[in-house]
């Protein structure tokens, strides 16, 4: 049975590994600590940095295709693997999309795909001039590397500009600015498509984001029009095909107030806002990327329910003193029905540190127990106040 080499040691390569097991595969990570997420449940793990060639190299050798957990590899590293005979999946000419937002907004550009306007900033007057002409606040990026709202400024004028982008400037980055979107809310259209050309849709997920990253994923969108929905999929479809996608794709889109979808970013890979499909569609994301990485017949991404809501558990500004077993007990307790997914990391202020979905019927009914669930596994404190030993 094959071996997938997964380069990132995070959680996505850690439920990445669940669904390897499920399937009789192997999947080597190479990550930078053995107390890496996915390091702490893999028996074939490579330690050393996605920025080393030396290191991809190692972890590179006898597997059937080599795959990532997120898009930091240089991608000079990925041509000299594909050089040297290594199976890259996604391939670099298609990661470079997801890698560099310019050069994905360029393309976008070339294909007519909706998108903001905008613009390389090389200079501060570079986004003075976009912000007098598209109008203020503008969104500046890092055009590499940012991400759950890191590398995103939101800036409101002329003043604010010059102080961001010079500093950012001065430290090498190389930026970008983007019309700030006026949006409806935030969707997501994943998809999978393998090299063989075979391609899957999940349904389109609303997602809603706190603090700039995301909190908790809605499936599928919530009063999304037949015709919105429809148009988000095949959209997503034909990226994954124009660009020579493999494995797993997320399409991040605007829903505008005037009913337009714009992109907003992509990645190329599993992604947060399709953990709901581990618990609630036929096929999840992890079992699916893994198939298309090796060119299997892709699996069936209809809903198991109605509703499924995904709640990410996030670390809170300050660790309860209750442990997280002892909260794991008690939300088990209360709400049998909950799927948690504990990713092995430490808490710290919002970082990821787990998930929880919840399936049912009624979408104000499953999200407010996803969010209970998932505060609780954070604060250790139920939201509506109940109390184990008067309950």
């Amino acid at each position: 049975m094959p071996t997938v080499t997964m380069v990132g040691g995070g959680q996505l390569a850690r439920m990445t590994h669940q669904a390897a097991v499920a399937l009789g595969q192997r999947l080597r990570v190479l990550a930078e600590r053995p107390e890496d997420p996915a390091a702490q449940v893999t028996p074939e793990v490579v330690l050393g940095s996605h920025t080393d060639l030396a290191a991809l190299r190692k972890a590179a050798v006898g597997s059937h295709a080599l795959t990532f957990d997120h898009e930091g590899v240089p991608t000079e590293h990925l041509r000299a693997l594909v050089a040297e005979g290594v199976n890259v999946q996604p391939p670099p000419s298609a990661l470079i999309y997801a890698q560099d937002k310019l050069v994905m907004r360029t393309k976008l550009a070339e294909l007519n795909v909706p998108e903001p306007p905008f613009t390389a900033v090389e200079s501060v007057a570079d986004a003075v001039a976009f912000g007098d002409a598209h109008g203020w606040p503008l969104v500046l990026k890092a055009v590499r590397g940012g991400y759950d709202g890191r590398g995103v400024w939101m800036i409101d004028d002329a003043a604010e500009v010059e102080r961001i982008v010079a500093d950012q400037l001065a430290h090498g980055a190389t930026l970008m600015a983007e019309q700030k979107v006026d949006l409806r809310r935030e969707l997501s259209a994943m998809v999978a498509r393998s090299p063989y050309g075979q391609a899957a849709a999940w349904p389109v997920v609303e997602t809603v984001q706190r603090h700039g990253q995301c909190a908790v994923v809605i499936a599928p969108a919530p009063d999304l029009p037949d015709k919105l929905a429809t148009q988000a999929e095949a959209l997503a479809l034909r990226l994954a095909a124009e660009l020579g996608v493999t494995g797993a794709m997320a399409v991040e889109l605007f829903e505008t107030t005037d009913g337009e979808l714009l992109v907003n970013e992509l990645a190329m890979r599993p992604h947060n806002s399709g953990h709901w499909g581990m618990d609630g569609a036929v096929t999840g994301q992890f079992e699916q990327h893994l198939r298309a990485v090796l060119d299997y017949p892709l699996g069936d991404t209809r809903p198991l329910a109605p509703v499924t809501v995904m709640a990410n558990i996030l670390g809170a500004a300050q660790a309860p003193e209750m442990s997280m077993d002892e909260r794991l007990h008690h939300l088990l307790a209360r709400m049998p029905e909950a799927k948690v997914h504990l990713y092995g990391k430490g808490e710290r202020p919002d970082r990821k540190i787990g998930h929880i979905n919840i399936l049912g019927d009624d979408v104000a009914v499953v999200r407010e127990k996803a969010e209970r669930a998932a505060h609780w596994m954070s604060h250790a404190e139920w939201t509506d106040g109940w109390d184990p030993h008067h309950g």
